[in-house]
């Protein structure tokens, strides 16, 4: 493996969600191959053979060429740099470090940097020394590959990034369904429950930027748009792409709840029709219509006292008849929210207001499901599981 190779930067524009422009680069290393061909030269980078001596000497030459390159860009797009956390280990002064050295040297704004954290080794305690040094000059800091493992949720908890970049095989496989999706929407909420952006790379389809967009992600990178060119590109390129991706994403969300909303409208009428049955004296299952929960989505429901101790058998919907089920009887469900917040309500005499859980497995039938929340009295809350694929 020859080490005489000469690297170069590249610029993937990195595009927002919502104003449509161009909004920074990053800024990749690439090499030319014994055809002439301009490819990446990351697998330089993992070749087992090649120092970190070398492997550093390339990375800092491909930066400088990138500051030197991002200086004459006109307009205020930040540049990302990608930093291995491992390297950072080799630092000896951290009042030096080089990307703030060649920073200078060039006169570039360091609020229009941000430095990409990459790779899962390193010494964490000199990582969040070098990272101190960073945002004390003003840069911003960027933890890739978010979600690949718990090291990075480690990592983020110490440093506290600006910007998360969401693991790129992880949000395209989410993108196309299963439980990958709900890992990435969780992410993603405690990602904007901490203050950071979200970058989502690797979005090569419409579907993709759609998905993206259902998750928050402020900025977007990918193919979809364009790959890594020599060049930095007009930043309004892409704005009429990412308007007509928007509306298709309004219009689709909207479809969606009004979906939702006719759907919480009818189990509404359904809560309030076994309200009016349970609170009966001689509440019987017999006398429940079965006709009206045909192809509603409903599972069972329950009376739960107002301490949450649950008084009542789990009146289950199975083929169109209803069973009574005595297994949860005496269970306690005061910690859930969708309990205490209906509670709530009724102490604010809005006791009619229908309380909605998030998601969650169902404890007996293991399926997907959302609780509906409705106090009755001062003695009693009606609890109703629907299957969650309705909502």
């Amino acid at each position: 493996m020859t080490t005489n190779t000469q690297l170069f930067p590249y610029f993937q524009p990195i595009v927002g969600s919502a104003n449509g422009a161009i909004v920074g680069y990053e800024a990749l290393a690439r090499q030319i191959d014994a055809n002439g061909n301009i490819k990446s030269a990351g697998e330089l980078f993992i070749h087992p053979d090649i120092s970190d001596k070398k492997l550093i000497e390339w990375d800092r030459s491909v930066r400088r060429q990138a500051f030197q390159k991002f200086k004459a860009l006109p307009n205020n797009a930040y540049l990302t740099i990608n930093i291995s956390a491992a390297w950072i280990d080799y630092v000896d002064d951290f009042n030096a470090l080089p990307t703030l050295l060649m920073l200078n040297e060039f006169d570039i704004d360091p609020s229009r940097i941000v430095i990409e954290i990459t790779e899962t080794e390193g010494d964490l305690d000199k990582l969040v020394k070098a990272v101190a040094m960073y945002r004390k000059q003003g840069l911003k800091i960027a933890i890739d590959d978010f979600g690949a493992g718990f090291s990075q949720l480690e990592r983020v908890m110490a440093i506290q990034p600006d910007i998360i970049k969401l693991d790129m095989q992880l949000f395209q496989n989410a993108a196309r369904g299963g439980v990958e999706t709900d890992v990435v929407h969780l992410l993603s909420r405690l990602a904007k429950r901490t203050g950071c952006r979200i970058v989502c790379e690797g979005v090569e389809t419409n579907e993709d930027f759609l998905f993206g967009l259902s998750c928050g992600a402020q900025y977007m990178q990918g193919y979809l748009f364009s790959p890594a060119t020599v060049d930095f590109q007009d930043s309004k390129r892409y704005h009429a792409q990412i308007s007509e991706l928007r509306n298709i994403f309004l219009n689709q969300a909207l479809a969606k709840e009004d979906y939702k909303n006719q759907f919480i409208e009818r189990t509404r009428k359904l809560m309030f029709y076994l309200q009016k049955m349970v609170m009966k004296t001689n509440f019987s299952l017999s006398e429940l219509a079965t006709e009206l929960f045909e192809n509603s989505g409903i599972l069972h429901f329950y009376l739960c006292d107002n301490h949450g101790n649950q008084i009542s058998p789990n009146f289950n919907f199975s083929n169109n008849a209803w069973i009574a089920d005595a297994t949860q009887l005496g269970f306690n469900w005061a910690w859930r929210p969708y309990f205490y917040e209906a509670l709530a309500l009724k102490a604010d005499n809005d006791c009619c207001r229908i309380v909605i859980s998030e998601r969650y497995r169902d404890f007996s039938t293991d399926m997907l499901c959302k609780t509906f929340a409705l106090c009755l009295n001062d003695s009693r809350v009606l609890l109703v599981d629907f299957v969650a694929d309705w909502l």
